[in-house]
């Protein structure tokens, strides 16, 4: 008798092991079949963010099993600190809420913003669709602009005007980087809810210029960049120049102290996760790893790359573990290095 029971006991748990991932499917299924996933952008339509969102979004959708219809809705405010803290505090933790947030933002919880309200380790990260492998951060004026390169901005008199969003923001961080560190004569108006307004700033003449990415350009601006309507004149987030902007030197070219060159570390550490997705903490495990391989298998299909390629979105994904230790890295800068970055950053 003992040994029958045995024996049902050992059939049985070997049926719920063979069964366990279809029954982990269809209960990731039954949740999606019929729901709305609701993507977070946190800045201002026409960026590369969410330019980058709305594509992942569709595609993921259709991904996940259930098929969910697909809502997105931006959140832009505080450079991007009030979508992430919505994520971490108010948003459903039930895995139909999910977000693209600035690759920045995270860097401001170990800077001690009093602004953020959020954990960056307790997010369940998905990953991150581009890895920079072909982008570069960079510093874009408008061709009819009379200054022809960065050396010209080391001269008397020979200044440009820079169009950011506010503290916490790679486009702002990079501006005080270039005016600050590398002694550019640079001014920057702060203000914007994100690359797009400035880009018409730009055009308008209220500004010259911003620091953006190349993929954002190439995706919100392709009319404006096949017409050679801009300028480069540094690029940040590369080891190496993009062959696109082979006469533009990279920050690390224009640098060579050992302070200077550990700043600039860890002000390109978020590069390399540079279109970042999460989902809030604490929701199902099923449904966070449903939306963590779901995640790379859409940025691995032929037809999403294809479509992101004609946008100018680079396609380098990594999973969230990748992205995940990108984080524990950024917090274990050294404080006299972070303490810096304040500053050079305008946190303070």
């Amino acid at each position: 008798m003992t040994i029958r029971f045995a024996g049902a006991l050992a059939i049985a748990a070997t049926l719920v092991a063979a069964l366990g991932p279809t029954a982990h499917a269809d209960a990731v299924a039954d949740f999606y079949k019929g729901k709305n996933l609701t993507m977070i952008v946190g800045y201002a339509p026409g960026g590369i963010n969410d330019i980058g969102a709305r594509l992942v979004g569709r595609y993921l959708a259709k991904s996940l099993p259930g098929s969910p219809s697909l809502v997105v809705q931006n959140m832009p405010g505080s450079s991007g600190i009030s979508a992430i803290n919505h994520m971490y505090n108010v948003a459903p933790k039930d895995g139909a809420t999910i977000a693209i947030i600035g690759r920045a933002v995270p860097q401001l919880a170990f800077l001690g913003d009093p602004n953020i309200r959020f954990v960056p380790d307790r997010f369940v990260w998905l990953g991150s669709m581009s890895s920079y492998a072909d982008d570069a951060y960079v510093m874009f004026i408008m061709a009819d602009r009379p200054i022809k390169s960065w050396e010209d901005l080391k001269q008397p008199g020979k200044k440009i005007v820079l169009g950011a969003v506010g503290p916490g923001s790679t486009n702002l961080t990079f501006a005080l980087f270039a005016k600050d560190v590398l002694h550019l004569n640079i001014d920057v108006i702060r203000g914007y809810p994100g690359a797009a307004p400035i880009f018409l700033a730009m055009q308008n003449h209220e500004v010259d210029g911003q620091v953006v990415g190349l993929g954002s350009v190439k995706a919100g601006q392709r009319a404006l960049w096949d017409a050679r309507s801009f300028r480069a004149l540094i690029q940040f987030g590369r080891a190496t120049r993009h062959e696109d902007i082979p006469d533009a030197p990279t920050g690390r070219e224009l640098i060579s102290s050992p302070d200077d060159r550990a700043l600039l570390a860890f002000a390109e550490a978020p590069f390399y996760m540079a279109l970042p997705f999460i989902a809030p903490p604490g929701i199902p495990a099923d449904r966070a790893k449903a939306l963590q391989e779901h995640f790379m298998e859409v940025n691995k299909d032929p037809a999403f790359v294809a479509e992101a390629e004609r946008l100018g979105l680079d396609v380098s994904p990594i999973d969230g573990n990748a992205v995940e230790k990108i984080v524990k890295e950024m917090a274990s800068t050294p404080p006299a290095v972070l303490d810096r970055f304040k500053t050079v950053s305008g946190m303070r």
